[in-house]
């Protein structure tokens, strides 16, 4: 269930705003408020079938859209690329430390580190 609600907050966060203002309401109460269909249906005057529909429908753009673009997919293998780049400036830089002591090469290393948190806030 983890995994599902997770995917769906992803899916929600990247495309959220490709939804009618209706499906985001819905969508945000269900996940992230985390009320039932019944209390939705309650509090907009309308039966838990239909907001079970919008919702339906909601996932249903938001699923179609990473499947057709894949940013989501390609997020995570950005994130992944990072973690491998940082892992890397860590072994030169303790290299360096360990044999050479080079300022220029640390001096880069953290210039690497700094261009990396960057690209990470993004």
């Amino acid at each position: 269930m983890k995994n599902q609600a997770y995917r769906m907050a992803l899916l929600y966060d990247f495309y959220g705003d490709m939804l009618t203002d209706r499906q985001k309401e819905f969508y945000d109460l269900y996940y992230n408020e985390d009320l039932s269909l019944a209390e939705i249906a309650e509090n907009y005057g309308i039966t838990r079938q239909g907001v079970r529909d919008v919702i339906v429908r909601a996932e249903a753009i938001l699923t179609e859209l990473e499947d057709k673009t894949g940013i989501i997919k390609r997020f995570h293998k950005m994130q992944e690329q990072f973690s491998q780049m940082e892992e890397g400036v860590s072994a030169i830089r303790r290299r360096n430390e360990a044999h050479w002591q080079d300022e220029e090469l640390e001096a880069q290393c953290s210039r690497l580190s700094a261009i990396l948190a960057q690209l990470k806030q993004e």
